[in-house]
């Protein structure tokens, strides 16, 4: 009887370390199949250059580019340089946050605020942020605020024009269904309009998140002494080719990162919209 025991416990081992890797497996591959695409354009990347495709000179082979990002990492002033830019976009993309989407559940819910805000906010979303970036630094200065300021500027829309469509959006029968149920506004609002707007809001926060990285590294290369805008203009007028595309894929690789961050945020708090879509 133990032997027997003994034997089923180690065949119940057996399958689960088999289901394990299986599972593995199929996490590899999927993870392949996903970023196969990026490997051909980083191979393509290599290899071009090498083989006179386009100029070594001014498109340098990844490995090269590799290099030099890796020098100025131990240096310290790739760190640097992005602090003092994860400091500026996380600071006027928090604050876009903050401001822009209480109210634009305000306008999309209360068609008084709507009346008074809209023509305002038509009127400024045509406003690109860069073509009033020579005010933001007149009026601000050269330093910090006038970055943040514009982030916060170039977020704000997205979220705002996100978080007014997703209350407008919400289904009409889940506001009836909650107003037949008793419920106060104030409750309305807080249980069924936020939540149902939610996954609308996040599209408004992503694209606000890649607005925050994109605007400020090119009001860095206008006016700044440090930040990831500033570390390409310089290299490129250094004539620092590796070191300006290691910048540029720095860039590119914090944008991956913030929106692994978000859509992550965004599953947990819309839990019930991938269920029902699974």
């Amino acid at each position: 009887m133990a032997s027997g025991s003994v034997g089923k416990a180690l065949i119940l081992q057996e399958k689960s370390s088999f289901d394990l890797v299986g599972w593995s497996l199929a996490k590899l591959g999927k993870a392949f199949k996903k970023s196969i695409v990026i490997i051909a354009l980083l191979a393509v990347w290599e290899v071009a250059p090498r083989i006179g495709i386009v100029n070594i000179t001014f498109f340098p082979p990844l490995t090269e580019v590799l290099e030099a990002w890796w020098k100025l990492l131990l240096s310290g002033d790739l760190a640097d340089h992005t602090l003092a830019s994860l400091s500026r976009s996380l600071g006027g993309f928090f604050l876009a946050i903050v401001i822009a989407i209480p109210l634009g559940l305000a306008i999309g819910w209360w068609k008084p605020v709507s009346e008074y805000l809209n023509p305002l906010l038509e009127t400024m979303r045509n406003t690109a942020a860069l073509a009033i970036l020579p005010v933001f630094i007149l009026l601000l200065g050269l330093g910090e605020t006038s970055k943040i300021a514009i982030v916060l500027y170039a977020c704000a829309f997205p979220l705002l024009l996100n978080t007014i469509s997703g209350v407008k959006n919400v289904d009409p029968l889940l506001i009836k269904s909650a107003r037949s149920m008793g419920l106060s506004s104030i409750s309305l609002f807080r249980k069924v309009i936020i939540p149902a707007a939610l996954p609308t809001i996040f599209v408004g926060i992503r694209q606000a998140g890649a607005s925050s990285i994109l605007v400020l590294v090119a009001a860095e290369m206008v006016g700044a002494r440090e930040g990831l805008g500033y570390l390409i203009q310089y290299a490129q007028f250094s004539f620092l080719i590796p070191d300006m595309y290691a910048g540029i894929l720095t860039i590119s690789v914090i944008g991956l990162i913030i929106n692994f961050i978000l859509v992550s945020i965004e599953k947990r708090l819309t839990g019930w919209k991938q269920s029902i879509n699974e």
